[in-house]
């Protein structure tokens, strides 16, 4: 099968597209004909090597998958060859730790991140994932939306519903939203029913991001505090949550932008950088840190009927060959992708 491969870390360049053997599937897996696979800042922090927690070179990257089941494991039953799926982020998790069987499959200890580990990920034709990791797909929705459902829909559900528990009324920060996770995270908060205020570096995405229904966009350069104008959007009371898919690089400007009883729901780190405060800056204003790792395959299916339903729309802006995956790295790596992009096999 055709595929792309990074053999080592680096710039976008290290990617190339490579003839390499295709998996066969275990007895409770299938192998997914791949029709689309998005690019996330996930794998560009894998393939600079920013994030190695997991990583094993070379590597197939990509873990945004919908295609269409190509064989069955032996022991597979509910799911069909020629059935259309969605995968969950994961390759791989246990079923049956405490964390599974509470629906975490985040924290499970055998979870698999698709897509960092060897020659198995979504920039290639054909993908193998555990049979509960793929989903099917509700009639209505497209490969090319079913492929991006898991990340950036999925991931903001889990922020913004279970563990922001976002309220009818309250505000609510979201930032890099014009990226793939943003852009979500912005129609999941309005459709809580928050007071949506978005902040993105870009103003050539702000027409956008409204569309996506942010009440108030806020554009600020790189590394810049926009904490005085989300408190003057707010009569100086600051937001009750925020959904943080940059992490670092605004981590002071989200924390003064916090109101008393704040929950910041950490997301996304797009750096390798840390941060120092103060306790105190926090606890004296009983404001919470809470992180959303990811989307558990409850969520996706939450994440696919809401879609199913118009609810959400999912942002595609283009589709890419393979042959085109260092392009499309360096649109992501440099913001400039709104939405999110793909990697499309067929092309």
């Amino acid at each position: 099968m055709r595929a792309v491969i990074a053999e080592r870390t680096g710039p976008p360049s290290v990617l190339r597209v490579a003839e390499v053997a295709a998996r066969e599937p275990g007895p409770r897996e299938v192998r997914i004909a791949v029709a689309a696979c998005g690019v996330c800042f996930h794998d560009v922090v894998v393939r600079n090597g920013t994030f190695r927690r997991g990583v094993e070179m070379p590597v197939i990257l990509g873990h945004e998958v919908a295609g269409t089941i190509d064989r069955l494991g032996s022991e597979v039953t509910g799911l069909r060859v020629g059935d259309l799926v969605a995968t969950t982020i994961h390759s791989h998790v246990c079923g049956h730790c405490r964390h599974c069987r509470r629906g975490r499959e985040n924290s499970c200890p055998e979870r698999v991140f698709l897509g960092d580990a060897g020659l198995n990920g979504g920039y290639a034709e054909l993908v193998c994932v555990d049979a509960d990791a793929a989903l099917p797909v509700p009639a209505g929705v497209t490969a090319d939306e079913a492929a991006i459902v898991a990340c950036t829909i999925g991931t903001e559900l889990n922020a913004v519903r279970d563990v922001g528990q976002v309220r009818l009324g309250e505000r609510v920060l979201v930032t890099g939203a014009g990226g793939g996770l943003g852009l979500h995270g912005v129609q999941l908060a309005r459709l809580a029913g928050a007071f949506t205020i978005a902040v993105t570096t870009n103003a050539g995405k702000a027409a956008r991001i409204r569309e996506a229904g942010a009440d108030e966009v806020v554009v600020f350069g790189r590394g810049e505090d926009f904490s005085a104008e989300i408190r003057r959007l707010t009569g100086g009371k600051g937001v009750d949550v925020v959904i943080d898919n940059v992490g670092s690089p605004v981590f002071e400007a989200v924390r003064r932008s916090a109101a008393y009883d704040a929950r910041i729901v950490l997301v996304g780190q797009l750096t390798g950088d840390f941060v120092t405060f103060n306790p105190a800056q926090l606890f004296l204003r009983n404001v919470s840190i809470l992180s959303a790792k990811g989307v558990s395959r409850s969520q996706l299916e939450d994440a696919l009927e809401l879609v199913a339903r118009k609810r959400i729309k999912p942002v595609v802006e283009r589709a890419y060959r393979l042959e085109e995956a260092a392009l499309a790295h360096g649109m992501v790596e440099a913001g400039l992708a709104t939405g999110r992009l793909l990697l499309k096999p067929a092309l």
